[in-house]
């Protein structure tokens, strides 16, 4: 079992160190100007804004504020449609990219604040109209392209800062007509909502929906369901399945998940604007022109944190839970973050506004960060066996020798020993087209039986500071789960022992798998722990991935929790490989489910 865990807390406050994009910044353009608005389209991201050049490996191509780039390599796409003014939203779908600012043409032709773009050529769509006003936000989904700002009439038709379009004709719907008394700034589009935020006091002329509110997609109908309290003007929003994420501005930021009732769940509060939010799997992204995070939700004058703070400079993310994560970049200016998108495909994250330098490094006005391991499509997922190739242990239970001793499927020859006592002994469950093995049934007492699986120690499966992935099929019932149960491990963790581990387990009667890393001069273990349970009776796959600073866990191919750990942190211990438990004495950590398909990878 694992004792001794990191807190892995750098603040009094409760603040949590976990990543899911990396720090360091991807090879990206610059631009020459400011960049107002950012979103992906499959492998590509999309920017607009009010440059005229995009720099790409030291190569200025003119680009006027439009552009589009590779989301992967950060090359330019031969993308080149030209607005004659700012750009200041965009959004795609179904291969068109639809932008809002305040241009008159774009290529040269007319299109009035709006417009539709092929997302490959570049050639515009049909949608094609006259605005008066400034729109400031733009979404698309359920048939329909919806604008956003300050708005008074499309094409003569009033319109009260809200007005949407017919995805497919360009035409304005004239049934979606929802109003507000002022300024939209934001929007957000589900099956059911469109979530709408800025600086007004009515929505459809009805008191107490100010700042943020929820109208049909369809009818513009007022959501009554929906009834949120924000306490400053909303400049960002990210929506999903249980409610709205939301940027605010005011004394200082403020970073609020809502629920679909409108309820806070939690509030991150920061010494400026928060005026971007993004979601990418189970974390808040939020930008702005802040410097800090609060440790509370105090702040004074000019947003000052009383109670204490972490730099956060521009850029700041946050679990779900509202727990201020490690993840930290920096970037420098005073507008900072302007918009940020989210790539769920890609596992990335994109950011644009007036900053120069992110990091570190020179980014201008534009930086992504990619995820912990890169989701290539040409990379497949771990799922079964892993292939041989590259792992320094590999064990499917399908080769015996005489002995009855595993064989080891990568080659390098660690055989896996049964070790047991109490009359434990290894069980072969059919499994796919071979066997997994089964381990003894859970028991109370002292002489209850125990089994392990034991490799001898080598210099081969020890990672030292490399780059370390492991992991098993797993097969666990809820009667099967104990106080906890180890899958794999390599050395120990305890008072007086050196080298350090690395470890797979199951914690607990929840049945939630976790993974495990001390260094070999410390006691202190760093683990990643699942928030989902494995112990429903079905087959996951558990991987456990140490790269540099990082240690993350993924259960059925899903990143489910990441933590950090020292750069330095290095496993050289002298203690053998085991499967199934550390010992075969009491309390040994005993595993009672069935395993297949163990492996270890290093560098």
């Amino acid at each position: 079992m694992i004792t001794a865990l990191s807190t892995v807390l750098v603040a009094a406050g409760g603040t949590a160190f976990a990543e899911i994009v990396s720090t360091q910044p991807a090879s990206t353009p610059s631009f020459n100007g400011p960049v107002y608005a950012v979103a992906y389209g499959g492998d590509t991201v999309y920017v607009g804004g009010d440059f005229t050049t995009a720099s790409d490996g030291g190569r200025i191509a003119a680009r006027n504020r439009l552009a589009a780039f590779d989301a992967r390599t950060g090359a330019l796409r031969d993308w080149q449609p030209a607005a004659d003014a700012n750009v200041r939203a965009l959004a795609v779908d179904g291969g068109v990219v639809y932008a809002a600012g305040d241009f008159d043409t774009i290529n040269g032709e007319s299109r009035d604040a709006v417009a539709g773009i092929d997302g490959a050529s570049g050639a515009l769509t049909p949608l094609r109209h006259t605005v008066l006003g400034q729109p400031n936000a733009i979404a698309a989904g359920n048939g329909r392209v919806y604008l956003g700002g300050r708005i008074t009439g499309v094409d003569g038709a009033p319109r009260a800062n809200l007005a949407a379009f017919d995805a497919a004709t360009g035409a304005l719907d004239p049934n979606w007509k929802p109003t507000t008394d002022d300024t939209v700034n934001a929007l957000a589009v589900t099956p059911e909502r469109v979530y709408v935020g800025g600086g007004f006091h009515r929505t459809n002329d009805v008191r107490s929906t100010l700042r943020l509110s929820a109208v049909d997609p369809a009818t513009g109908a007022l959501d009554r369901g929906f009834a949120p309290k924000p306490v400053s003007q909303v400049f960002a929003l990210a929506a999903h399945a249980d409610g709205v994420y939301a940027a605010l501005g005011g004394r200082g930021g403020r970073a609020v998940s809502y629920t679909r009732e409108g309820q806070t769940r939690w509030t991150r509060v920061f010494d400026g604007d928060a005026q971007a939010i993004a979601l990418l799997d189970d974390t808040i992204y939020v930008g702005g022109h802040f410097d800090k995070a609060c440790t509370t939700t105090n702040n004074g004058v000019r947003g000052v944190c009383t109670d204490g703070s972490e730099a956060r400079g521009k850029l700041a993310a946050v679990d779900r839970e509202g727990n201020l994560l490690g993840w930290a970049p920096q970037a420098n200016g005073v507008a900072g973050t302007r918009q940020l998108a989210a790539s769920p495909r890609l596992g990335a994250v994109s950011a644009v506004g007036d900053f120069t330098v992110v990091g570190g490094v020179i980014r201008k006005r534009y930086v992504e960060f990619h995820g912990v391991s890169p989701r290539l499509e040409a990379t497949p997922a771990v799922s079964g066996p892993v292939p041989a190739g590259g792992n320094v242990a590999a064990y499917n239970f399908d080769t015996t020798i005489a002995d009855g001793t595993f064989d080891d499927g990568s080659g390098h020859g660690h055989l896996l020993r049964a070790v047991t006592r109490n009359g434990g002994a290894p069980r072969l469950v059919p499994h796919d087209a071979g066997h997994a093995l089964g381990f003894p049934a859970k028991c109370a007492g002292d002489a209850c039986p125990r089994l392990i699986l034991q490799a001898a120690d080598t210099q081969e499966l020890n990672p030292q500071t490399r780059p370390l992935r492991y992991g098993a099929s797993v097969l666990l019932s809820p009667a099967e789960t104990g106080r906890g149960e180890n899958i794999l491990q390599k050395g120990h963790a305890n008072v007086g022992s050196t080298g350090g581990q690395y470890k797979l387990q199951v914690d607990g009667l929840s049945g939630k798998p976790s993974c495990g890393l001390s260094d070999k001069n410390g006691t202190v273990v760093h683990v990643a722990r699942s928030r989902i349970s494995v112990a429903d009776g079905k087959w996951h796959t558990l991987e456990c991935r140490r790269t540099g600073p990082t240690l993350a866990i993924l259960v059925d191919d899903r990143l489910e929790s990441v933590t950090a750990v020292p750069a330095t942190l290095s496993v050289d211990t002298n203690q053998p490989f085991t499967v199934g438990g550390k010992g075969v004495g009491q309390n040994n950590d005993q595993f009672h489910g069935t395993l297949d398909d163990v492996w270890v990878k290093v560098g």
